[in-house]
């Protein structure tokens, strides 16, 4: 198994899990590879260290109180961003283009009141806002559009 750093052409980097080297040059050959965030499917290998097992030999420990904390990282942002969104996605019902409509119903308890989600244009929440409901955009990555697996 091959892990890959791959990067799209909008600078998502992600990792891809191939059988082998030939194996990703045929994927991406036919665009099958794609960014997880942004559906791209220009892809790039990105240059990485192997992974090198030197017989149990390691560096030496740092004392904890010497360990300087560590900013996070953009693979990490980006880790906790998409399992935010998912986690969103799965505690929240998709009313599609009826969000504005469906808010309102739930403001004015008409319909239950629940979690939702769903298409609004600016004007549109302008105007929810003017009616004291509060709502926030969110972009979804279009990989994750659709049903969820």
């Amino acid at each position: 198994m091959k892990v890959l750093n791959l990067r799209c052409a909008n600078g998502h980097g992600f990792e891809g899990w191939f059988a082998s080297e030939d194996d990703y040059m045929d994927q991406n050959g036919r665009g099958l590879v794609e960014c997880p965030l942004c559906a791209d499917k220009v892809i790039t290998r990105m240059p990485s260290a192997p992974r090198l097992n030197l017989s149990g030999a390691r560096e030496p420990a740092t004392p904890v109180a010497a360990q300087a904390p560590q900013a996070p990282q953009p693979a990490d942002l980006q880790a906790a961003f998409m399992k935010a969104v998912r986690e969103m996605m799965h505690r929240t019902e998709d009313v599609g283009t009826r969000f504005a409509e469906e808010a309102r119903r739930i403001h004015y308890g008409e319909s239950p009141e629940r979690g939702i989600r769903g298409k609004a244009s600016p004007e549109e929440r302008e105007e929810l806002r003017d009616e004291g409901i509060e709502t926030f955009a969110l972009p979804i990555p279009p990989g994750l559009e659709g049903p969820l697996q």
